[in-house]
């Protein structure tokens, strides 16, 4: 069975890396990999296969830096050339990107298979590209792996779970990565050497979202507490290229310490020892409950709802005043950890599993 599997942004590196090895070690599997070019640069990009061993892709379609629209459409009409050549059994898509939509809608107008990888999340907000692209690519999927029980349940309310499609409860393969790394995290990293960290002695802030970004209010206000906790505690703030330029362009006060993107490894050292996870990532939300630290989310909701019924995540908003509570109210809490939340680092295997079995 050759699987085309479609990447382009950074979590999807980091989920490709664990099942791309389960699909190596499958006897009946052959994958090809195929890059969009979403993120481009050595940071966002090169670094994580270089880090985590992950095969270079077969395609890359250098579609980055514009437009929701253009870039969708830009990605349908290269992957669609691509899928012509391979013709492949599945096409695999992961999370909620434009390359996940891109990659779906172009395998479904050619009736080709579609897996999609953390299917079932739901934040309920539409205003959210991420939102949009999730619930498309789930209407449109053969396969759909979830990595929890309630995204589950978000399918089976919406009406899957029968023919044609077929809805599976996986894990999370990020769980996979994150078990898999951390300790070559401690032995090779040297980031809080680099920036003389001390350990539980910092917050790892990263803001990315376009609703976030794109709004002067909220990333004035969210920029606006960062600079109010500074006074209290250092903010390592990896910052996110396109958030870079906004901020740059908009002259506002930042009063902390601001760092290029990191690498995988670097990020899971960061969580390693931070004391506090501020975001409005998706995917740091869930790491900074593998690495059981404290998160407060910079959004008025998240798909992950299993994390704040848990106490691991506060939503917290935008508001200053919101966001510096939060943080106090979540710096030295210690939930307990629910080790099957997202299955027990076994989702790569549990997917490929899925996949072989498609007929």
């Amino acid at each position: 069975m050759k699987i085309v599997t479609v990447v382009g942004a950074r979590p999807q590196f980091v989920k490709a890396a664990v099942v791309s090895r389960a699909i190596a070690d499958h006897p009946d599997l052959r994958e090809i990999l195929l890059h969009t070019g979403q993120h481009f640069d050595r940071e966002m990009s090169h670094i994580f296969f270089e880090e985590m061993e992950i095969p270079e892709p077969r395609y890359n379609l250098g579609v980055n830096s514009s437009s929701h629209g253009e870039m969708t459409g830009r990605m349908l009409e290269g992957i669609e050339r691509v899928l012509l050549v391979e013709t492949p059994d599945v096409v695999m898509v992961y999370g909620d990107t434009n390359s996940t939509l891109a990659g779906a809608l172009a395998a479904k107008k050619l009736a080709m298979k579609v897996v999609h990888v953390e299917a079932g999340l739901r934040s309920r907000n539409l205003r959210m590209p991420e939102e949009i692209n999730r619930i498309l690519t789930d209407r449109i999927s053969d396969l759909l792996c979830c990595p929890t029980d309630r995204a589950v349940r978000n399918l089976l309310d919406e009406g899957f779970g029968g023919f044609p499609c077929r809805v599976v409860k996986t894990g999370d393969v990020m769980f996979d990565a994150a078990l898999r790394f951390q300790e070559i995290a401690r032995t090779r990293s040297t980031i809080l050497s680099d920036l003389r960290l001390t350990a539980g002695k910092f917050i790892l802030c990263t803001v990315h979202r376009a609703e976030n970004t794109d709004d002067p209010v909220r990333l004035g206000s969210i920029l606006q507490a960062l600079n109010i906790l500074s006074r209290e505690i250092r903010v390592i703030f990896p910052v996110h290229p396109r958030t870079e330029k906004i901020i740059r362009g908009n002259d506002y006060s930042v009063a902390f310490q601001t760092i290029r993107p990191v690498g995988y490894l670097d990020m899971i050292r960061l969580l390693q020892d931070a004391e506090v996870v501020l975001t409005d990532s998706g995917g740091l939300q869930k790491e900074a409950f593998f690495f059981r630290k404290p998160c407060v989310t910079l959004r008025e909701e998240t798909e992950w709802i299993e994390l704040v019924e848990g106490g691991y995540n506060r939503v917290a908003g935008v508001e200053s005043d919101r966001v510096v509570s939060a943080y106090r109210a979540m710096r030295g809490t210690k939930p307990d950890f629910d080790a099957d939340l997202y299955g027990r680092g076994t989702a790569a295997r549990k997917i490929v599993e899925s996949i072989a079995s498609l007929t």
